[in-house]
């Protein structure tokens, strides 16, 4: 190898091995985007630094009074509501206003939307929604929790406030999404319509650092996601299909945090349910904070995600802001696989 050839190689592999920060990545990314004025690009950086302040407490909840539940005691969605959700929601807006980027915010902790003071003359073109901590009950027994996000344009005059039918679309209008998984590192994984990629932080520079480039599903895994011990309360569809997965040796991994969940099945391959139940017949999880931000996450890194009637998550028109959904999230050929149960075993109309 001539001497030319062996520095050219060695440059190229000094490049591949170069760093790059979140906030490199989301400036470089920025001309890829179709309304490029640097207020997506401010958003994500934005929601990135709320991660960094809500990472520290996550991290540190065991030496301070905010484990526990909330003297609020249920949020808007009707769950407990933990002294970390309140603090990590507090964060995600402050965050958000301070900059000013968007124009309205909804969070699942909250009855309704939050309109964010214009700042100077801009007028901002962007709504962004969250769940500020996913699966934040396991925070008592030092489970992994997370942020979920969403961002969408809005539809409203711009030289008004923003009003609910900016919030009420459907998931296929997103802009972006993404999520923060607070576990054994800290990785915040995003999209704009154009790919996965997820960002570990670093925490010796405090910046989130690219890990995982153009993140990819399996086509196929071996684990299946459920709360088991509803099996009983799952129609007759679901429970043959989780005595399918139970005889092909698939393996039952539930964290009780979709987020965490879903980060697993995004590396491994797998397959995500919350079906209705008896107590929950349209299901539980929430469709605008939950289910359609990782719906998007999950089908640009090549899976599929339906309701448990065989809709698409992301073609769903919101009717309430807190509107809940059931979900069937994964690997393709998992979900094609559920899908062929649910059409043989359903007793509803689908």
């Amino acid at each position: 190898m001539s001497t030319t050839t062996k520095k050219k190689a060695s440059l190229a592999s000094a490049s591949s091995n170069r760093i790059v920060t979140l906030d490199e990545f989301i400036i470089r990314s920025e001309k890829d985007f179709e309304f490029a004025t640097g207020e997506l690009t401010g958003l994500l950086r934005d929601i990135g630094v709320a991660a960094k302040i809500i990472n520290r407490e996550v991290n540190k909840a065991g030496l301070v009074n905010i484990l526990g539940v909330a003297d609020g005691a249920e949020n808007e969605s009707g769950d407990t509501q933990q002294k970390l959700d309140v603090y990590a929601n507090e964060k995600l807006i402050e965050c958000l206003q301070n900059s000013g980027e968007c124009c309205a915010i909804a969070s699942e902790e909250d009855a309704d939307i939050i309109q964010v003071p214009q700042v100077g003359s801009k007028h901002n073109n962007y709504v962004v929604m969250f769940d500020p901590l996913d699966g934040s009950s396991n925070i008592d027994v030092n489970v992994s929790v997370g942020t979920i996000f969403a961002i969408y344009r809005r539809k409203s005059d711009i030289t008004g406030p923003a009003t609910i039918d900016d919030f009420l679309q459907k998931g296929v209008q997103q802009v972006a999404a993404g999520y923060v998984l607070y576990g054994t590192s800290t990785i915040l994984v995003y999209t704009t319509g154009r790919g996965v990629n997820g960002f570990t932080l670093d925490p010796s520079i405090g910046e989130f650092c690219l890990s995982h480039r153009n993140m990819r599903i399996p086509e196929k895994g071996a684990y299946y996601s459920v709360n088991q011990g509803y099996y009983s309360k799952f129609d007759l569809e679901m429970r043959r299909y989780i005595d399918h997965c139970s005889d092909q040796n698939y393996g039952l991994r539930y964290i009780g945090s979709m987020v965490s969940d879903i980060h697993r099945i995004l590396i491994h391959g797998g397959i995500f349910l919350y079906p209705s139940t008896r107590k929950y017949p349209k299901g539980k999880l929430r469709l605008l904070y939950e289910c359609n931000p990782l719906s998007m996450i999950v089908e640009q890194a090549g899976g599929k995600s339906m309701t448990g009637s065989l809709h698409r998550i992301l073609d769903i028109e919101p009717k309430e802001l807190h509107q809940r959904s059931t979900i069937v999230i994964g690997s393709p050929a998992m979900v094609d696989e559920l899908k062929a149960f649910i059409e043989r075993y359903s007793a509803l109309p689908l």
